[in-house]
């Protein structure tokens, strides 16, 4: 039967919980076990679609179209799993399907409450859609003490009761913080933590302790001692130069050895770590490095482009180069002169997908920038339209081409589309609702022969993850031919634009998909590594240049 591992945190939010559910599916399936992820999120939302970057983080989008938390990326660039639909759920989806069930009368006249009928809600989520898995991994969001997430915590101590202890694990994950004044680690907070969830029934069979350096074994003793676990269940994880050290962090401090004991595995496959060793050591040999300038609006807080980070550190690995990233932005390149002042030091020019009017002319005037000056440009969905954009004001009559998205337009090269076409089939924009309403999840892009894009795919067919409501028009193709791009990526229907480039130039691709989003440390992406490799030829350009 399928076995399953909780993975709760505790203290501070942010303490690691998507990284160690990663790493711990990596070994395991490094031990050739079936393994899937989960994530449940306790925040009201149906999903993180209409949320604002900026404060939540990037929205990952899956194959099948869903969007989901941004701890589901770590899951696949780790394991290289393909994430579902079904392994994304959240306290909106939950409420929203008993109210459903309510109102169709399916409770049988009964009150609904929390307990049973949310909590059984949940319990289905996590057991649903399963096939011959060994293992069912379930990250809970959110810090234990918050009220959102005590339904999800209610719902696994159920099952801890229903399946039994060797077929359910509790992995709590908290901070043991340093204070430097007294000098010494403290670990009350942890002791709280845990404390908070024998409250609610609930107790953890190994603590993964979060901490800057080792400490001393008498701090473990007393964690064993107040939390009621084992010295060996009591796991110290210190702080990594990279997330992609985690698993054998991990592994050589006996969480898999804990693991294996809770579910009386006796006969242990071995566990492959050779692919995570030879990434971190070329990791720690890197020859060259480039500089990339991200212009965005959301340049806050850096997980709104997780994936894209992640990315670009997978194809600087691969082309033995420190990737180093500033985040610019958009908002402050209000005219040439500040633009270049800007970007003139970097590399490469990278402009990513986002939403909005507010931002788009310091894109396109970095986009400008960079073709004028034949800097490698990659511009990601709306980067691409504004590539588009940028390109054909310079067409005389069409110098105030827009976007609908940005309001009324007498020249809509970029307007919003109500259906497509998918699989034979036609799907239709929902007009009334935001979330969950875009081109969203693989689509397939047919690529133009001898064309850069060509060249770096080696094959004309791909699938490409999308999420946006608006496309190039296709009534201005002939006049965003003449401005100078070549388009070299069709739906395959023909109606839909999904690559550009510009001629005369060095390295300039605009993609309508995110290629980020299948990018693992193991495959890079590309597209990444074609754009990496641009920058390192730029670089060695210049250098000998000036010398």
């Amino acid at each position: 039967m399928t076995k399953l591992i909780f993975i709760t945190g505790g203290v501070v939010s942010s303490v690691g919980k998507g990284i160690v559910s990663s790493s711990l599916a990596s070994l395991l399936k490094l031990s050739n076990y079936k393994v899937r992820i989960r994530k449940l999120d306790p925040y009201l939302n149906i999903d993180p679609g209409t949320m604002n970057p900026s404060q939540h983080g990037e929205v990952f989008v899956t194959d099948d179209g869903a969007e989901t938390d941004m701890d589901l990326g770590h899951y696949e660039r780790f394991t290289g799993i393909i994430s579902k639909k079904s392994d994304n759920i959240t306290s909106g989806k939950v409420y929203e399907e008993v109210l459903r069930k309510e109102r169709k009368g399916e409770y049988l006249g009964s009150t609904v409450q929390v307990i049973p009928h949310v909590t059984d809600e949940i319990k289905k989520f996590i057991k649903k859609d399963l096939k011959s898995e060994d293992f069912v991994i379930c990250e809970i969001g959110g810090t234990v003490g918050d009220i959102e997430s005590l339904p999800f915590l209610e719902a696994l101590r159920q099952l801890r009761n229903e399946l039994g202890k060797f077929k359910t694990l509790f992995i709590h994950v908290t901070l043991v913080p340093f204070i430097s004044s007294a000098n010494e680690f403290k670990t009350k907070p942890t002791q709280h933590s845990v404390k908070e969830l024998l409250g609610l029934g609930i107790q953890p069979d190994i603590l993964l302790c979060r901490t800057e350096s080792k400490f001393n074994n008498e701090s473990r003793q007393k964690i064993s001692l107040f939390c009621n676990l084992s010295l060996d269940s009591v796991i110290m994880v210190e702080n990594a130069k990279s997330i992609y050290e985690v698993p054998l962090k991990l592994f050589n401090e006996g969480a898999m050895e804990q693991i294996f004991s809770h579910f009386n595995i006796k006969k242990k496959n071995k566990i492959k770590l050779g692919l995570w060793e030879k990434f971190l050591k070329k990791f720690e040999n890197l020859k060259d490095e480039v500089s990339v300038a991200i212009v965005g609006k959301y340049t806050n807080l850096s997980e709104s482009y997780k994936s894209l980070n992640e990315a670009l550190f997978h194809s600087g690995i691969y082309n033995n180069s420190t990737v180093n990233i500033s985040w610019i932005d958009s908002r402050k390149l209000k005219n040439k002169k500040i633009t270049e002042k800007v970007l003139k030091l970097f590399d490469g020019i990278l402009v990513p997908g986002g939403f909005g009017k507010d931002g788009a002319e310091g894109k396109i005037s970095a986009i400008n920038f960079a073709k004028l000056k034949k800097i490698p440009f990659l511009g990601i969905c709306f980067g691409m339209q504004l590539a588009i954009l940028e390109s054909i004001r310079h067409v005389k009559g069409y110098e105030k081409s827009s976007s609908t998205e940005f309001g009324p337009t007498n020249k809509p090269v970029i307007s919003m589309i109500n259906e497509w076409q998918k699989d034979n089939k036609i799907l239709k924009q929902d007009m009334k609702n935001l979330g969950g309403s875009m081109r969203l999840g693989s689509y397939e892009s047919i690529l133009v022969k001898n064309t850069l894009i060509e060249k770096i795919y080696k094959k004309y067919k791909i699938n490409e993850r999308h999420r946006h409501r608006y496309e190039v028009n296709y009534n201005y193709l002939d006049v965003i031919k003449k401005s100078g791009v070549v388009l070299s990526g069709f739906s395959p229907d023909q109606k839909l634009v999904e690559v550009m480039e510009i001629k005369n130039h060095p390295w300039f691709v605009g993609v309508q998909f995110h290629p980020e989003l299948k990018s693992t440390p193991f495959k890079p992406h590309p597209i990444f590594n074609s754009f990496i490799k641009a920058l390192i030829i730029k670089k060695k350009s210049k250098d000998n240049e000036k010398n």
